[in-house]
């Protein structure tokens, strides 16, 4: 169930959100991530992922997540658990740091590994651009942001 702008915000305001992180991988040992459009880690390199919907269980949160974001949808069966973190951020959706509420989330971290033959389209409503980074470099790049570097 999505929310109007108005709940949502009181929601953002008050409550911690909970999301699904998806680490992508391919065969070269490489993570997908995507330069961000919104807010927060806006102009940021992040992995994919998304906030999970009231009553939606976490198996259909990850196929959906993963079709929204990768252009396909995986199963969450294929994918192995990181952990649970936690994103703190100064902004929001509604607004620039200092000028609205700040975003709390409790992230599901998940690692997808590909197949050589598996290429993903994934849509860029949400990210500029992808790239696929090597992982030693993403974790000193300060374009990347800190809590995709947490996952690593």
């Amino acid at each position: 169930m999505w929310l109007d702008l108005p709940t949502f915000n009181t929601v953002v305001t008050s409550t911690p959100l909970v999301a699904i992180d998806l680490v992508v991988r391919n065969s070269r040992n490489e993570v997908l991530l995507g330069l961000r459009l919104n807010r927060p880690a806006y102009g940021y390199w992040f992995v994919p992922g998304g906030r999970i919907q009231k009553n939606e269980r976490l198996d259909d949160a990850f196929r959906r997540i993963a079709r929204d974001e990768l252009g396909q949808p995986f199963e969450r069966a294929n994918a192995r658990l990181l952990g649970v973190f936690e994103h703190f951020y100064d902004d929001s959706v509604f607004a620039n740091a200092g000028f609205g509420p700040d975003t709390h989330y409790v992230v599901l971290s998940y690692c997808l590994e590909l197949a050589d033959d598996e290429i993903l389209q994934p849509p860029t409503e949400q990210h500029q651009q992808f790239h696929w980074w090597p992982q030693d470099e993403l974790r000193i790049s300060p374009r990347v942001h800190e809590n995709t570097r947490a996952y690593f």
